[in-house]
């Protein structure tokens, strides 16, 4: 089992897998804060590619905000797990209230960490969409059907690691899947990592500037 001295190192891996994109002018690399902007900025660092985010934000269960049942963009576009919601009946109330919650909390973060750049434009554009790891997959989901939107030409999801069992639904959504890592036993992306300590709202904006 491969692991990751941190998220950095982990960038410069998947760099590797994405060389045929290297300095293409028709590509950009877009990560998921707050992790994912670490790989990302390796990713873009490494293939001489411009660097935007996407905002996606996890929507909790009822009583377990840790548990994701779905996930929301700033643009308001998402994705909820209806397997589950139908399984528990989760109130329409309460998703429409958590939806509206998470997309406040990603436009502000948005704010936050672009300032006041004007987002990359992606009409046409290849975009290598980055995150430090795949789960549940529910925040990627999210952020897929977000750069779809743009009228983007082909979406390449690229991560470090993951879950196979996400890899297999999510493949479907992407013209192209580019993975460091699809371990045998997966329970959690920071098991892959040395150290996946907690990245602020202070390294995300110095490395997007």
């Amino acid at each position: 089992m491969m692991s990751f001295k941190n998220r950095s190192e982990a960038g410069k891996e998947l760099a590797k897998k994405l060389t045929e994109y290297q300095g293409d002018k028709h590509t950009v690399v877009v990560g998921l804060p707050r992790g994912g902007v670490v790989v990302v900025a390796a990713v873009a660092s490494e293939l001489n590619l411009p660097l935007d985010i996407v905002v996606a934000r996890k929507i909790g269960a009822p009583g377990n905000s840790e548990l994701a049942i779905g996930a929301i963009t700033e643009e308001g576009i998402g994705f909820l797990d209806q397997v589950f919601i139908n399984a528990y009946e989760v109130p329409l109330s309460f998703l429409e209230a958590q939806e509206e919650k998470e997309q406040k909390e990603a436009l502000r973060r948005l704010a936050l960490y672009r300032g006041d750049r004007p987002a990359l434009n992606l009409t046409n554009k290849t975009v290598i969409l980055v995150d430090d790891g795949i789960a549940t997959g529910f925040t990627m989901r999210a952020a897929i059907a977000s750069i779809k939107s743009k009228k983007t030409k082909k979406i390449v999801m690229a991560v470090p690691v993951g879950s196979s069992e996400t890899f297999e639904t999510l493949e479907e959504e992407v013209d192209e899947v580019v993975v460091v890592e699809i371990p045998k036993f997966f329970h959690a992306v920071g098991e892959f990592y040395e150290d996946f300590s907690q990245v602020t709202d202070e390294e995300v904006i110095a490395l997007l500037q």
